[in-house]
């Protein structure tokens, strides 16, 4: 493979100006692509295989015309002091908002008059307009939303509070500024690394190509692919880190060539070479992660994976061919006079060791300690992950400051927190005897259970065979309680079934989310296997040995539990939540820790992959164990460190986004980069080798033999084509 890349980094540095045409024309038609690309509607979202996914396919099926998968919202009136929503006056202002809304869309499918609906507080502060529109969120027009904002408009004016709650106005997600100061630290950052303007804007110029071309096509491909909305957004923020990072290995491999006295199309075939060897297997382990997304069969999710990891695989497409032909554009400008001095100075026999050289030696001297420090340090972080609880987001855990969030408060405050999360009971009668009957025990077995605040009267479907009931519980869409009470009404509908033949289904969001997490715990075992095992398979032949793979692996599951207890102790318990913007504590989202997974493991296997490949080259060079680490720290600690800083810069950017989930992402792999590349890679990993020395590279022959040989740490350009004549970029050396 070195020898393959090798060929391909000089042709592209020969060929630059035809390289940069290509990249620059698939940027083109990418945008294009885009801007023509009609508005992305929200993705079907459905959960195979669950109760909730049941229900809500008989409910499109028996009830047609339902708009069972439409958009909802709910307009909230609260009186002023010492009125009542039944006063005279405020309820002629709700009756014409009624009749507002209903003539105000032709996407409405149906308005509920509050006084005719038992949509009244029981004090009377408080009542609430249901809204169902036959269309989902997404495909909202403006006018609709427009309508439906201007609704309570006449009603503020004579001084009734009025928010509006649910999905209608459910919009795309911002990140905020600090996405911009995201990659102005990791612009900094080049700049310190590589002394030089040029060489730190290129890996900065390349990434957002890279990106720009993969959300550019996930945005052409969102109505044809049913892509949801925050696709595009998980794209951008791990195509950008690696991106960056790809780039970054690509550049100091090259400069690191040029600093031994190479001249430029040579130095960047071998930075190609060996540099790129690496990026081609980091990226094959984030895209192993992330397309393994599809076991947890969620359709959402597994669409989600496989845009990330194309944008992935873009970014490893653009380190080995583009990133190549902008240094030969960039010329010797991409090392500075003091870079190209220290770097000199560096390779001096009686050089001044760097900072990763100190470290290194300073490990090889306590290993132990420093195995014990890093180990037990994770260890104590990780301990609120055991009081992991997961859930779904809703419009309680939204900024106070919306109308959504408002809304939900006084719903809470005025009818109780169940009534943010009523459930839908849907009775199937069809192999029942006594339909009406089975309906009716239905609705008294509900009644009769815990923690249920009201049950409404059924509603039949026109043939009779199917009903729905609405229960709404005591407590909050999120709690404990009302998961207990999907259960009973589950539990208690087996009993009904065998005893009448009538199916109990229990459906509705809070219903689907308690599915959803229950879907996401059972696959994360069987996906952890998954990822880490063909990540296994894959390490054990990039290093040609069976315990430096498996020490990786262990180290990446340690980072992501003490990642997982750092984001409970913030999002569910509250710890420092000020400081990242929480204003909501609560059930950490259900698909956050299998998506944390996917994503770090890949991305850690960038630093393990990078930095363990050198001390590989070194040690297969003739090197002791010991020196090949040093080595290896000499040489890559201060890039590791760099793409390290710059993807947790990156992600924290997307911690300022208003969306609860994206800023929940944005904070767990900001975290586990951190945990894994500074305490794991740097000081557990090297602690790990220096105890094991020549033990660590160990394989049985037989493995060896038919493991293949995909030469990463680029021996074969020792006697192959690298060791040739004189170059065609000496020529055109001279030309420049």
């Amino acid at each position: 493979m070195a020898t393959f890349l090798y060929k391909l980094g000089r042709l592209a540095f020969r060929r630059r100006h035809y390289v940069a045409l290509v990249w620059v024309a698939l940027l083109a038609l990418a945008g294009f692509g885009a801007a023509s690309a009609s508005t992305a509607t929200s993705s079907f979202f459905s959960i195979p295989g669950t109760e909730a996914q049941k229900a809500f396919d008989l409910l499109e099926e028996r009830f047609p015309g339902g708009s069972a998968d439409g958009a909802t919202a709910r307009v909230v009136f609260k009186a002023p002091e010492g009125q009542k929503v039944t006063d005279a006056g405020n309820k002629a202002e709700v009756g014409a908002i009624v009749g507002e809304l209903r003539s105000g869309s032709d996407q409405i499918a149906s308005v509920a008059d509050p006084y005719t609906a038992n949509a009244v507080s029981e004090d009377g502060s408080t009542a609430y307009i249901s809204v169902s529109y036959e269309v989902s969120s997404m495909e909202l027009t403006d006018g609709t939303r427009e309508a439906l904002e201007d609704a309570g408009e006449a009603a503020r004016s004579s001084g009734m509070t009025v928010e509006i709650g649910g999905d209608a106005l459910q919009v795309m997600p911002h990140t905020g500024a600090t996405e911009i100061i995201g990659i102005a630290v990791a612009a900094v950052v080049l700049v310190i690394t590589f002394g030089s303007l040029i060489a730190a804007g290129l890996p900065l110029l390349t990434a957002l190509i890279g990106v720009g071309i993969g959300v550019s096509l996930i945005t052409a491909l969102a109505n044809v692919l049913d892509l949801g909305s925050t696709t595009s957004t998980l794209a951008m923020m791990i195509g950008l880190a690696v991106g960056i990072d790809y780039a970054l290995f690509i550049v100091s491999r090259y400069r690191a060539e040029l600093a031994e006295g190479r001249e430029r199309e040579e130095a960047a075939g071998r930075a190609v070479g060996t540099a790129g060897s690496a990026v081609v297997f980091a990226g094959l382990t984030v895209v192993i992660a992330l397309v393994g997304l599809a076991v947890v069969n969620i359709p959402m999710l597994t669409k989600m994976g496989a845009a990330a990891a194309g944008t992935v695989a873009i970014a490893v497409l653009i380190a080995l061919t583009l990133v190549p032909a902008m240094l030969g554009f960039a010329g010797k400008r991409v090392m500075g006079r003091k870079a190209r001095k220290a770097a000199e100075a560096e390779n001096q026999p009686d050089a001044k060791p760097n900072a990763g050289t100190r470290w290194a030696r300073f490990v090889l001297r306590k290993p132990v300690w420093v195995l014990l420090a890093g180990v037990i340090g994770l260890g104590v972080i990780a301990v609120p992950a055991a009081s992991l609880e997961m859930g779904l987001p809703d419009d309680g855990s939204q900024p106070r400051s919306t109308t959504q969030r408002q809304a939900y408060d006084l719903l809470s405050d005025g009818f109780g927190p169940g009534f943010n999360g009523p459930l839908l009971v849907v009775v199937d009668t069809k192999n029942s005897s006594d339909g009406e009957t089975a309906v009716a025990q239905v609705s008294q077995e509900i009644e009769g259970l815990g923690h249920v605040a009201a049950v409404t009267p059924a509603t039949f479907n026109k043939a009779g065979d199917a009903a729905t009931i609405t229960v709404i519980p005591e407590d909050r869409p999120s709690s404990v309680e009302t998961e207990d009470v999907v259960h009973a009404i589950r539990g208690a509908g087996a009993d009904i079934k065998s005893d009448t033949g009538a199916e109990v289904l229990v459906t509705g969001a809070t219903a689907m989310n308690i599915d959803f997490s229950q879907k996401m715990n059972d696959a994360l075992l069987p996906y952890l296997a998954l990822v880490v095992g063909l990540a296994f398979l894959l390490l054990m032949v990039v290093f040609r040995s069976l315990l430096v793979p498996l020490k990786a692996a262990l180290g990446f599951l340690l980072s992501v539990v003490a990642a997982l207890g750092a984001v409970v102790a913030v999002f569910q318990w509250g710890w420092l939540a000020s400081l990242f913007g929480v204003e909501q504590t609560g059930p950490i989202m259900s698909m956050m820790p299998i998506f944390m997974v996917g994503v770090v493991f890949g991305l850690a296997m960038d630093y393990e992959v990078f930095l363990v490949t050198r001390m590989r080259e070194a040690y297969v060079h003739g090197e002791t164990p010991g020196q090949a680490i040093v080595t290896g720290f000499r040489h890559g600690a201060r890039v590791v460190t760099a793409a390290a800083v710059i993807m947790m810069a990156v992600f924290a950017g997307f911690i300022g986004s208003s969306e609860s989930m994206i800023k929940m992402i944005g904070f767990s792999l900001a975290i586990a980069v951190f945990f894994d590349a500074f305490v794991v890679r740097m000081a557990i990993v090297p602690a790990v080798l220096a105890l094991l020395g020549k033990r660590a590279w160990w394989l049985p022959r037989w493995l060896d033999r038919a493991l293949p040989n995909v030469d990463v740490e680029g021996e074969g350009l020792r006697h192959g084509p690298a060791a040739d004549g004189p170059a065609d970029g000496e020529r055109e050396l001279s030309r420049v």
